[in-house]
């Protein structure tokens, strides 16, 4: 396998059918909801993600076929007074997990981060994802602890 991890350009119709089908597969997966993508995303996603400011993706490839894919977006810390990048998605093809892909998509997101000079990754996983946890665990990821007598953060959420 020749791995080369590329920056999604959306614009261009060959990552963007590869971005909706990773992102589909993804979707699918127990991890991802199960369901799949909705009509609406399917429809919409691309053109409505182009106009976001601060959306950093990009895809692993192996020749022309794309592997895997890494969405991220530029949010800021308060408390270091700058800027930080979150992973929203992280999806490897089922058939090719455990082949280094995502440590190379979240290697591709730390240099992106650097480059921004943001002062931190962050992201989210399901805590029942031990695949993913030990991924992230490798790549030096750690629960976000302000102080341990206040115990880890949480991700909550209100869905309209």
């Amino acid at each position: 396998m020749t791995l080369a991890v590329v920056p999604l350009a959306l614009a261009d119709p060959a990552h963007a059918a590869a971005f909706i089908d990773l992102l589909d597969h993804y979707a699918r997966d127990p991890m991802g909801g199960g369901d799949g993508l909705g009509a609406e995303a399917r429809a919409h996603l691309v053109d409505r993600l182009q106009a976001v400011p601060g959306f950093h993706g990009a895809l692993a490839c192996d020749g022309g076929e794309a592997l895997g894919l890494i969405n991220c977006f530029l949010g800021f810390s308060t408390f270091a007074a700058r800027p930080l990048l979150n992973v929203h998605d992280l999806v490897v093809r089922a058939d090719r997990r455990g082949r280094g892909i995502g440590q190379a998509l979240l290697a591709w997101a730390e240099t992106r981060a650097r480059e921004l000079g943001c002062c931190k990754l962050t992201l989210e996983v399901l805590a029942n994802n031990a695949r993913a946890l030990a991924a992230y665990r490798r790549a030096g990821y750690a629960p976000y602890v302000l102080d341990p007598a206040a115990g880890q953060a949480l991700l909550l959420q209100k869905v309209f």
